[in-house]
């Protein structure tokens, strides 16, 4: 369709009917292709009021220059797709960026970051039925399992049913677990390898099928260990980055050689690089999951 970002605000006005028409039209791919691994730009952070990166607090807020980036970026064919909330994926969608490329809806989103209530992560985006009515391709959720916060079980549970749910409509779902605390008010996830590989053990146990089942998972020192710890597919996560860009991309390197990994999900690290130069950073990391 290929529509303007001032198109776009007109549209969702006068023929809101339309983006459903769009979503069903767009030419779908297999999930898993060729060389059977995955590289997907993530945009999902906004919805859960996650909007800083690189010491800018607000750098996610203007959704022309999310959506600018994104154009730049998916102009790398060895970019597999997105994952993204309904609003993102619908924009994505109607300036024709999602043709022949995998979609990913985020379904949680709940747990605004900063909030009293983050650990009782709500499901506010997408059901698995909406998945499957819209053509998406895959569904993904954020599972921060904190042992002192009863929200935690909550979302526990609620994840078991989506789990259940997408696998009946045959929809992959990706798990992206974590061990987490509370640290002077904040949510700190354990980056160790050792929390890493409790996050996937309880994960992987969520649901009455693990068939439909991937995990999203960190770069961790002994990541060999944590992929002994599964036999589910698994994506690495990007995370928020850091200034040593050639450090991060020699872990992801790294990570992407051992058995059972088949991909990377990134988000803001390779939309908002340090350089600013969005394509450089994605053809970086495309070629490292592409060979």
């Amino acid at each position: 369709m290929g529509l303007s970002f001032e198109q776009i605000k007109e549209l969702r006005a006068s023929d809101p009917g339309a983006i459903a028409k769009a979503l069903k039209g767009r030419k779908r791919r297999p999930l898993v292709q060729g060389d059977g691994n995955l590289f997907l730009l993530a945009a999902d952070h906004p919805a859960r009021g996650a909007l800083a990166v690189n010491g800018n607090p607000v750098a996610m807020g203007s959704r022309k220059e999310l959506l600018e980036r994104f154009a730049t970026a998916l102009e790398n064919p060895k970019v597999d797709g997105v994952l993204g909330t309904p609003d993102v994926v619908e924009e994505l969608t109607l300036m024709g960026l999602l043709e022949g490329k995998i979609a990913v809806g985020s379904m949680n989103r709940g747990g605004l970051k900063g909030s009293s209530f983050e650990f009782d992560d709500r499901y506010t985006a997408y059901t698995a039925a909406s998945l499957k009515q819209q053509g998406l391709d895959m569904g993904k959720n954020l599972l921060r399992i904190n042992l002192q916060d009863p929200g935690t079980v909550r979302t526990l549970e609620h994840t078991a049913k989506v789990i259940d749910e997408c696998a009946k409509h045959e929809i992959p779902m990706l798990l992206e677990p974590f061990m987490s605390d509370w640290v002077d008010g904040k949510v700190v996830n354990r980056l160790t390898a050792e929390a890493v590989e409790l996050s996937v053990a309880i994960s992987s146990g969520l649901g009455s099928t693990s068939a439909w089942s991937w995990l999203k998972l960190p770069v961790v020192e002994n990541m060999e260990r944590v992929m002994e710890a599964t036999t589910l597919p698994t994506l690495l996560l990007g995370g928020e980055g850091s200034s040593d860009q050639e450090a991060t991309f020699d872990s992801w390197s790294n990570a992407l050689a051992l058995p059972g990994v088949k991909g990377l999900v990134v988000g803001r690290t390779l939309l908002y690089p340090h350089d600013n130069d969005v394509s450089k950073a994605v053809a970086q990391a495309a070629n490292l999951v592409h060979k």
